[in-house]
């Protein structure tokens, strides 16, 4: 036999606190399992970024080029003589050609991610970080990546950051 309570048909041995229990628990759960897949994809960003500076550290050009998607854009800003600022474009190739030919463990970037914001297949992280040459302290900065992902993998789209010997600490 069912008993017509608040609208809803329920068998007798339902209790309508039980029910609002169940629905608590249903929404809890539905609203968690959001929130985990909004930290995979963060997750999944950061590890393109991470592979990165894994790719560099090791002198890696394979897994450095596989972070890159084919036409990414890498540029750096750079402080003329005079004091002003221009922005200096590398090519992507020349780049993953050099940190190959670097010695495994030369080169050290030690991020922090600050920010990371993802809207659908757009991503962007910025990085914060400290740059050490054959285990001595180069400079610092900070990275800008705008990710995109292409056919269910994040690749950097586009890298700039900045560089100084200043206010590292």
């Amino acid at each position: 036999m069912f008993t017509f309570i608040n609208t809803i048909h329920l068998p007798k041995a339902i209790n309508p606190i039980k029910m609002k229990q169940i629905l608590i628990l249903l929404t809890a759960t539905l609203c968690i399992s959001n929130i985990t897949n909004a930290q995979t994809a963060e997750d999944s960003v950061k590890a393109v970024v991470n592979q990165l500076f894994t790719a560099m550290k090791n002198a890696d050009a394979s897994m450095l080029k596989e972070a890159f998607a084919d036409s990414a854009v890498l540029q750096t800003i750079r402080r003329k003589q005079d004091g002003t600022f221009f922005v200096q474009d590398e090519k992507v190739s020349d780049f993953i050609s050099q940190i190959g030919m670097a010695k495994k463990d030369s080169l050290d970037e030690r991020i922090s991610f600050e920010t990371v914001k993802i809207d659908g297949p757009l991503a962007i992280a910025w990085t914060p970080y400290k740059f050490y040459y054959a285990g001595k302290f180069s400079h610092c900065g900070v990275n800008s990546f705008q990710l995109v992902r292409i056919n269910g993998r994040w690749k950097i789209q586009f890298l700039i950051d900045t560089r100084r010997r200043q206010g590292c600490d």
